[in-house]
């Protein structure tokens, strides 16, 4: 039986007496990680650089499908619902105008959900290997759909050049329902990117959503068609005061704000960026293991 001596037994108890005692700080951590989303968004403008290269590179049009795409879903809308089903426009806007603002708003929700719910699974490798805030991926994505919105937005102003229709005064709050616009995108593509790591179903789910909510967000259509007494549960979709709130910057006062609609939406909004942040959070720290 060995022993050691009494000059190694003191010098033992010196080290760990001296040793500093490491304490974690749940809400400093927290803290550190809002803090971490900032300094890393070099990484994020990056990701959405490389996002804009990779779309269209290959493709034979370009950035040109930013534009094609929202001009096809609008001579579609306007056939249908003006043509077929005789909806009729508000007060002398044209129809395709009305229905163009409603696709603009709804094309970059529709894409930057589809893109946010699918950012981490589409990260697996980077997820994996190195450390940063998770949450930067989903935001990168909603960047990319920025820069498809602004030059959807100039086809707008051509559009309207062409019908000889200018622009309302009230253009100047439009800022304020794009900001409604994109928060409404991220604090639902958090939940559903988080959703998607455990539940692969998700991605299939997304696509249908999209195309469905168009037709239950006033997209083709002025929600003044829908009852009044109907207005309130409508008006908890928070996309369609946006798309009203758009319509109403756009065209002006002939579009009407359905303003209880527009309180509603922003409650909607901050619950799902609150709730939607903290089940974020609380499952981020499994995503390397389940991706």
């Amino acid at each position: 039986m060995t022993t050691e001596s009494p000059a190694v037994v003191d010098l033992q108890a010196q080290q760990q007496v001296h040793e500093p005692l490491l304490v974690i700080d749940a809400h400093k951590a927290e803290q550190q990680y809002w803090r971490d989303l900032w300094a890393y968004r070099e990484l994020a403008a990056f990701l959405a650089w490389r996002d804009i290269l990779v779309r269209y590179k290959q493709t034979a049009m370009g950035i040109a499908w930013a534009v094609v795409r929202p001009l096809l879903l609008m001579l579609v809308g306007t056939f249908i619902f003006e043509k077929v089903l005789r909806q009729p426009s508000v007060g002398d806007v044209p129809y395709a105008i009305l229905v163009y603002c409603g696709v603009l708003p709804w094309q970059f929700f529709g894409d930057s959900l589809t893109a946010s719910s699918n950012s981490l699974v589409a990260n697996a490798n980077m997820i994996s290997k190195i450390y940063f805030p998770r949450l930067l991926l989903p935001l990168s994505k909603l960047v990319v759909s920025c820069v498809d919105f602004v030059l959807s937005f100039c086809v707008l102003g051509l559009l309207m050049a062409w019908y000889g229709f200018a622009p309302s005064a009230n253009i100047v709050f439009l800022p304020l329902f794009v900001l409604l616009g994109a928060a409404t995108a991220f604090a639902a593509g958090q939940i559903l990117a988080a959703l998607n790591v455990k539940y692969r179903d998700v991605m299939y789910v997304v696509p249908f959503i999209v195309q469905f909510g168009a037709y239950m967000s006033s997209v083709f259509f002025s929600s003044d068609r829908i009852p009044e007494q109907y207005r309130a549960i409508y008006s908890l979709n928070p996309m369609v005061s946006v798309i009203d709130g758009f319509r109403w910057c756009v065209l002006g006062p002939v579009s009407s704000l359905y303003w209880p609609g527009i309180v509603s939406a922003v409650l909607v909004v901050v619950a799902l960026l609150i709730g939607g942040a903290v089940y974020f959070r609380k499952t981020e720290r499994t995503f390397a293991d389940v991706i």
